[in-house]
């Protein structure tokens, strides 16, 4: 199954949606994207721009009576006073289109609902929802109990959960609340972040993290001529997270990639690769993996490049178990 065909279909805006209950640091993340080095044009859509804490040296301009605000780093804000989905349509008919863009949703609403809104007929065509990220404040989980079942709700319906604030709490109280995640929610994906500090390629697939880019950002330097590699010298560690790769120059089954990367450990936060297929050997398929979502669309023709499958994975520190991957996408190989 494909999800889009760049040649046929229009270009599509990914989205992501910000989500958690009050005071979790959603605004603290979104200012870390705002002042990123992404390189990215993007979108930010918030339910009530008076929550936004932006610095005033961010802020370039007021469009549209003010729904609409320029911002430093390439980056527009929208206040969304407007219906939602008008809100979208505004933003993607923009003379310079958004890369990307980025939903910041209020502290008491169900993404749910928001997630059901981008199947609409209106915007099947200009946006899909790239991750839906929940914010869990270490801090105040087991706050306002009376809200517990709204947040049981914004967590079961994100693809990942961002753990913030650990440097407030003890490693004690994180194993309490991984813990309790685990009687609850079983299969998930948690990424501790102190201070909102999460790596864009977890947050973000788009643009500079785009894996079409890979052949000139990831590609191991001897081009692994065997055909497949899992040298060690490709995993490379950090204090925080790990990283894997994959490379071949056997078409790979799109139905079997899909399935392999849907069940991808709960270790796993993101997937991305170019993907040389049996399905179109003539054209590039991208895989786009975050948290339990999985997007798989196809791309430009792979012209006088060689086929060639490059996938990178993104998890847990000491959470990749590299021959594990290595036999699941290798079982992903056409017959």
């Amino acid at each position: 199954m494909i999800d889009h065909d760049a040649r046929t279909d229009p270009p599509i805006t990914p989205i992501t949606v910000l989500t958690g209950f009050l005071g979790a640091g959603k605004t603290t993340l979104l200012n870390r994207i705002l002042n990123g080095d992404h390189g990215l044009r993007i979108a930010v859509m918030v339910n009530d721009f008076g929550s936004i804490n932006i610095d005033a040296d961010l802020v370039v301009g007021v469009e549209s009576g003010g729904d609409i605000i320029s911002l430093a780093n390439g980056c527009i804000c929208c206040s969304m006073r407007d219906d939602m989905l008008a809100a979208v349509e505004q933003l993607t008919e923009r003379p310079e289109q958004p890369e990307y863009i980025i939903l910041e949703a209020s502290g008491v609403a169900d993404p749910s609902r928001i997630a059901f809104s981008f199947i609409h007929a209106s915007l099947r065509d200009r946006v899909r929802l790239d991750s839906i990220l929940c914010l869990v404040d270490a801090s105040q989980l087991f706050a306002v109990p009376e809200q517990m079942e709204l947040k049981n709700r914004q967590i079961a319906y994100s693809d990942m959960l961002i753990l913030s604030k650990t440097d407030l709490v003890s490693r004690e109280e994180v194993g309490r609340i991984r813990a309790w995640l685990d009687d609850r929610f079983g299969r998930y994906r948690l990424v501790e972040a102190p201070h909102g500090e999460v790596p864009m390629e977890i947050l973000l697939s788009s643009g500079r993290f785009d894996p079409a880019q890979m052949e000139a950002d990831h590609a191991p330097a001897d081009k692994c001529a065997s055909g497949h590699c899992n040298h060690e010298s490709h995993q490379h560690h950090t204090s925080t997270f790990s990283t894997w790769s994959f490379e071949t120059d056997r078409p790979l089954s799109l139905d079997a990639l899909r399935s392999a990367a849907s069940k991808l450990p709960a270790s796993i936060y993101r997937a991305k690769g170019v993907v040389f297929c049996s399905d179109a050997p003539d054209r590039r398929a991208v895989l786009q993996v975050v948290g339990k979502r999985v997007d798989i669309s196809l791309q430009d023709e792979w012209g006088e490049r060689p086929p060639l499958t490059q996938i990178v994975a993104i998890g847990s520190p000491d959470g990749i178990d590299a021959r594990a991957l290595q036999d699941r996408f290798e079982q992903c190989f056409s017959a």
